[in-house]
């Protein structure tokens, strides 16, 4: 696979990258970590470069998972990890917080658990409203004098917010939902990356399996799924939303593709420096969203997919209203 690099940074990936918070958490119960140290390690001899983890899937476990399976290749990956939430004595998370003294025992703990020497892409992982983003902009560059980070990254954050903090530390990529289920970056995220030179790495972008074509209206969702508990996969909202999964499977028919391979080309079709990073813990769908890579998008096809997704209203917000309330917009 031909890489991509994040914006203006020079940070080089693999056009898709692989999201490891599912190994870990909010998909039903994980599958064992032998198996899925062996997955990702699978996932690197296929291609994949680019593995995005967090200190609060698990919490913490993921990224220990994800810093056993790269060791052996630690020099050939990018790991992205996010710091952001603040956790009691018995590690449940409790809330946002990105206190510069909190930031630099957060990536402490970090590459200890990832067992590097080096976090090669650090994001926040939501915003903190009661800390000055050009705080934990400076505290961010200040361990990317120190070594200890390359690359700054923000997730969920809004225009603004993004231009305060580029100006104090160059920002790499963002992390933001983004899919033909959800186009809200379009109208002002997108522009002002393209303006400033900063990657976009849409996570969810098949909508939480949505896009994948596998769901049905009368889906269940099991314990520790967290779709049980989203809005948008409420029975009438899945239903509704359904509609979309047919206008983008008459595409994926007519190309010899899947839904989720075309959704995920058209991601890729839409700038050269968005990266999206889709999660699985199964080899056979990691090959299927690896494969939309080779799918070509003619502009016929870009612009039928473009009218689908204008042409449904999706039904449901993306979290429960307390989740909501982290976006900062």
């Amino acid at each position: 696979m031909e890489p991509r690099t994040l914006g203006s940074s020079g940070l080089q990936v693999s056009p898709l990258g692989l999201g490891c918070m599912g190994m870990s958490q909010s998909f039903g119960t994980p599958p064992p970590r032998g198996e899925m140290i062996t997955f990702v390690r699978e996932a690197v001899e296929r291609g994949v470069t680019f593995f995005d983890t967090a200190e609060v899937y698990g919490p913490f476990h993921n990224e220990e998972l994800v810093g056993e399976a790269l060791q052996p290749v630690r020099d050939d990956v990018v790991i992205a990890t996010k710091f952001g939430f603040a956790f009691d004595e018995e590690g449940k998370q409790t809330g946002v917080s990105s206190r510069p003294d909190g930031i630099r025992a957060a990536v402490e703990g970090s590459l200890r658990r990832l067992r590097t020497d080096s976090i090669d892409l650090l994001y926040q992982h939501r915003v903190d409203p009661d800390v000055p983003i050009e705080d934990v902009a400076g505290t961010v560059g200040e361990l990317i004098e120190a070594g200890k980070v390359r690359h700054f990254g923000m997730s969920e954050a809004g225009v603004g917010t993004i231009r305060r903090a580029h100006a104090v530390q160059p920002v790499t990529a963002l992390q933001s939902e983004y899919s033909l289920f959800w186009r809200e970056p379009e109208a002002e995220i997108l522009p002002a990356l393209a303006e400033l030179g900063i990657g976009f790495v849409p996570f969810s972008p098949l909508g939480r399996g949505f896009l994948t074509g596998q769901l049905t209206a009368d889906t269940q969702f099991g314990d520790g799924d967290i779709r049980a508990t989203l809005p948008r996969f409420e029975r009438e909202a899945l239903e509704a939303n359904l509609a979309l999964v047919g206008l983008v499977r008459a595409v994926a028919d007519r190309k010899g593709a899947t839904v989720g391979q075309v959704a995920l080309a058209w991601l890729l079709a839409q700038q050269p420096w968005i990266v999206p990073i889709p999660g699985t813990r199964r080899l056979e769908r990691l090959d299927e969203n690896l494969g939309s890579a080779r799918v070509e998008l003619t502009a016929d096809d870009l612009a039928e997919l473009d009218r689908a997704s204008a042409s449904v209203q999706v039904v449901g917000e993306r979290y429960p209203e307390a989740m909501q309330r982290m976006i900062d917009r």
